[in-house]
C-alpha cells in the first residue's frame, strides 16, 4: 500500500520493525543467513518493513498486527498464482515464526532486481509497453484458480468488496477539496455505487501502485506486494488507468485489461477515493500527494471525454 494509510486498517500495538530487529530475527531463526549483509529498502511501504538480505533475498516484517494475516496468505497462495501468471511475483523462501523478539509471523522472499515504476526517471519507462503488459497480467490473474481463496476483509482493507464500503469516506474527503475537483470526484463516487460485480469472484492484486511494479530496461518485469490480494470485484485493480497512464497510454491498458464499462466506472470511484483520502490525510507524503493530484486530474480529463 502507499505511504498514506487507509482508515480501515488497524495500526499500533507494536514498535515499527527496524534494521536491528531484522538482523536479530535472521540470526535467531535462520542462522545460515546471519552473516549476509542486511540493509533497509527505500522507500519503505506501509504494511511491511523490507530489508535486503545479501544479493538474492529480502526480509519483510509486518508493521502492525493488523497486517500479520497477509503473511500466511502470501505463503499459501503466491506459489499457486505464480504458475499461471505471465510475470514473476514474490517468491516466498522462508517463513519466520512468532517469538520473543517479535510476536508475529514474518517472511524471507527472493529478491528481484529492477527499479519500481515510481523511481524511474523521465523517459526511462516504456509506458505503452507497461500498459499492455499490466493489462495482460491482470487478465491472467482474474483467470487464476479461486477455490478456497480468501474473500475481501480486514486482511486486505476490503479490496475487492463492494465500493460502497468506502463511498461515504470518499465523499467526506472530497468535501475539503477545490470545487471543480470535488465535483469530478463526487461524480465518480456516485457512479461507482450504481453497479456491482455480478460474476463469480476473481483474483485481484488489491494494490496496483507504481511502487509495486518492477521495471527492467523500461519494461514491466515483475509485480510485487500481494498483501491486499483476495477474490472479489477486480475494479480496484484498474486504478492504474489514472494513477500511471495518460490519454495516450490509458486506452492500451483499458483494451488489455478488458472488462465492462460498469467495472471501469467502479474503478474510477476507487481511484477518486484513494486520491481524496490521500490529500485529506495529514500524514501523506509529498510524493503521495503529488500522485493523488495527478490522479484526480486524469480522472477529470477522462470524465470530460465521456460526457
Amino acid at each position: 500500500m502507499s505511504p498514506s494509510q487507509d482508515s480501515s486498517v488497524p495500526t499500533a500495538e507494536r514498535p515499527v520493525p527496524d534494521l536491528d530487529l531484522a538482523r536479530r530475527l535472521v540470526r535467531e531463526q535462520f542462522p545460515q543467513w546471519a552473516e549476509l549483509p542486511l540493509c533497509p529498502v527505500e522507500p519503505q511501504g506501509w504494511d511491511n518493513r523490507t530489508f535486503r538480505l545479501g544479493s538474492d533475498l529480502a526480509v519483510r516484517i509486518p508493521s502492525a498486527r493488523g497486517y500479520d494475516a497477509q503473511v500466511e496468505k502470501e505463503h499459501r497462495w503466491l506459489p499457486v498464482l505464480a504458475e499461471v501468471l505471465p510475470l514473476p511475483i514474490p517468491k516466498p523462501v522462508a517463513k519466520g515464526a512468532p517469538g520473543p523478539l517479535f510476536d508475529g509471523p514474518w517472511s524471507v522472499y527472493a529478491w528481484y532486481p529492477g527499479q519500481t515504476l515510481n523511481r524511474a526517471g523521465a523517459g526511462e519507462a516504456d509506458l505503452a509497453a507497461v500498459a499492455v503488459a499490466l493489462g495482460e497480467f491482470l487478465t491472467a490473474l482474474r483467470a487464476a484458480p479461486t477455490q478456497d481463496a480468501p474473500p475481501p476483509g480486514t486482511h486486505n482493507s476490503s479490496r475487492g468488496a463492494e465500493f460502497t464500503v468506502y463511498a461515504d469516506e470518499a465523499i467526506l474527503a472530497l468535501a475539503g477539496l477545490a470545487p471543480e475537483v470535488r465535483e469530478v470526484g463526487e461524480r465518480c463516487v456516485r457512479r461507482a455505487t450504481e453497479s456491482s460485480w455480478i460474476e463469480a469472484p476473481v483474483w485481484l492484486h488489491g494494490d496496483i501502485a507504481p511502487g509495486n511494479l518492477l521495471l527492467s530496461e523500461g519494461r514491466l518485469s515483475a509485480v510485487i506486494d500481494f498483501g491486499c490480494s483476495a477474490v472479489g470485484d477486480p475494479a480496484c485493480d484498474l486504478v492504474a488507468a489514472w494513477t500511471m497512464f495518460d490519454r495516450e497510454t490509458r486506452p492500451l491498458f483499458v483494451r488489455a485489461a478488458g472488462l465492462d464499462q460498469d467495472t471501469w466506472h467502479r474503478a474510477q470511484g476507487w481511484a477518486a477515493w484513494k486520491a481524496a483520502i490521500t490529500l485529506a490525510g495529514a500524514d501523506s507524503t509529498p510524493e503521495a500527494r503529488s500522485l493523488a493530484e495527478r490522479t484526480l486530474a486524469e480522472l477529470a480529463e477522462d470524465v470530460a471525454q465521456q460526457a
